[in-house]
């Protein structure tokens, strides 16, 4: 690209016989070689939307110790609990957690906080600060924060927030001013029983906000768990919709699963109409892919029921006032001989139940690759990684399985696939190498601890942390190698992140930056 802009210096030089001025040249060199390493962000979760977690970031450090300081760049203090995993753009990184450690005295008790750092040091810029979305612990649990992670398109990062809504937010917060059109942060963002809250420089600038729950009748359990997939003028959402507090009863049996918001205004466009709420076992955890195969784009969304769906992806925006539903191209149930009526009578029965995902679907080379298995609070021990041909039309539960994959007890986490591997964790605190062509486990290495994050992969290593607090790093081959493992001191369930040559890793209390 540098070799491309001396090029076209010349080009003009020569053409025009105009002689550029030194200083042009450099800032326009400074411009560019700034734009160059831009280009290694990381704004949102997975590879273009695919959610393959591959990164092609190098010179990345293998080793690295906080109590030392080797290879550490910086770390940051988060709240008490992080579920969210971090996101890279334009010199900030935004991260889902909680308010135990509130970043202005003005925001007290529990809350969801969106927050803002500065990449290079890692100091605090602004943050978003949700209050609880009601008294019902199973509806915005307590302590568990922002979940989501977000989304960074240009000047705008999108996100889920603990209260089920869909926020666009100005990438600058308020220190550039209040943007519209929507301008009523403070009453919005105000704790139940205030009228409004002051806002200064380091709270968040919502440009516009759409109410999942309280507009398509949604009852959410636990929190709020998406990260948004854009397309074109469109972002796809996980409603998550889930069981009341007494897990037995789906409390919103017809509310849709799926939804589609104008990306500019958060217009509700379109929804499924698979009627999958009877059969959501637990809750509806997974966020949408993207799946491009030639000229057809689908969208794939993992259901409550155990099922991943395949719509057309919407192309025009509809008319003002028009709701489409969303028309579906495939099926695959991923355990199609589980109980399907009155699913929650298996309510913790660990031997027969349900099954349903909790990860993401990976697209890669017209397949899908997705884990899922019983709950794993609730339902039985068993989760397989199934492979998928995405390329068929109709009920493909049997022509699509090109082969599945036993793991262990359950499995939370998103797969990555690189190089003729993939590689997963598992619930059982295994990290799974299987062949990408049979689906063979090539080797499997025990941790000794749940894991719930998805492996990263860069620079030929596998980036993985434990809920027992351990971070893993291994060789990204057929020969299984532990490259190193470290205590960091908190559980995680955050996934590794790389970005600009450093390593982003997200304990429930600490974002470490590690660099060579």
């Amino acid at each position: 690209m540098i070799a491309i802009f001396v090029y076209c210096v010349k080009f003009f030089t020569m053409t025009f016989k105009f002689k550029l001025n030194r200083l042009v040249f450099i800032v326009a060199l400074v411009f560019l070689l700034d734009t160059v390493i831009k280009a290694a962000d990381s704004p949102r979760w997975g590879e273009r939307f695919t959610h393959n977690l591959v990164s092609p970031e190098t010179n990345l450090p293998t080793v690295f110790d906080p109590a030392t300081g080797k290879n550490i760049k910086w770390i940051a203090e988060l709240g008490s609990q992080t579920h969210s995993t971090p996101v890279i753009c334009s010199g900030k990184i935004f991260i889902g957690t909680n308010n135990d450690r509130p970043k202005n005295p003005k925001h007290t008790g529990d809350r969801g906080v969106l927050m803002c750092l500065d990449e290079k040091t890692g100091e605090f810029l602004w943050q978003l600060v949700v209050p609880k979305y009601s008294d019902d612990i199973y509806q915005d649990w307590p302590k568990a924060g922002i979940c989501s992670t977000a989304t960074v398109e240009s000047n705008r990062v999108y996100i889920l927030s603990n209260r089920g809504e869909a926020m666009c937010l100005d990438i600058m917060g308020l220190k550039n001013g209040n943007d519209g059109p929507f301008t009523n942060e403070a009453k919005l963002l105000a704790p139940r029983g205030s009228d409004s809250i002051s806002l200064d420089e380091t709270d968040a600038d919502i440009i516009w906000t759409f109410d999942i729950h309280g507009t398509v009748k949604t009852y959410p359990h636990d929190s709020a768990h998406s990260s948004f997939l854009i397309h074109k003028d469109f972002i796809y959402i996980n409603t998550c919709n889930g069981v009341d507090n007494t897990h037995r009863k789906i409390r919103a049996p017809d509310a849709p699963s799926l939804i589609v918001l104008e990306k500019n205004n958060g217009r509700l466009v379109a929804m499924d109409d698979e009627q999958i709420g009877p059969r959501i076992f637990h809750c509806t955890w997974s966020s949408p892919a993207l799946a491009v195969m030639g000229r057809k784009e689908l969208i794939i969304f993992c259901g409550g029921d155990g099922v991943v769906y395949a719509f057309e992806a919407l192309s025009t925006v509809p008319r003002q006032g028009e709701v489409l539903k969303l028309k579906r191209v495939w099926r695959f149930d991923c355990d199609p001989g589980a109980p399907k009526e009155e699913v929650h009578r298996y309510i913790g029965n660990r031997n027969e139940s349900p099954s349903n995902i909790k990860s993401m679907p990976v697209v890669y080379k017209n397949r899908i690759y997705v884990t899922a298995g019983g709950d794993e609070w609730w339902g039985k021990n068993k989760a397989f990684l199934y492979c998928i041909d995405a390329t068929k039309t109709g009920d493909i539960t049997t022509s699509g399985k090109l082969w599945d994959c036993p793991l262990k007890g359950h499995c939370m986490s998103t797969p990555a696939v690189y190089n003729g591997l993939v590689f997963v964790g598992d619930s059982g605190g295994n990290i799974n190498c299987i062949d990408v062509e049979s689906g063979e486990k090539i080797w499997v290495q025990e941790t000794k601890g749940t894991i719930w994050a998805s492996p990263l992969v860069a620079d030929g290593k596998v980036y993985v942390g434990t809920r027992r607090g351990d971070f893993w790093v291994m060789s990204a081959s057929r020969e299984k190698k532990v490259l190193h493992t470290i205590d960091l001191g908190s559980p995680i369930s955050s996934s590794a992140v790389a970005a600009n040559q450093t390593v982003y890793i997200a304990t429930m209390t600490k974002l470490f930056a590690i660099a060579n």
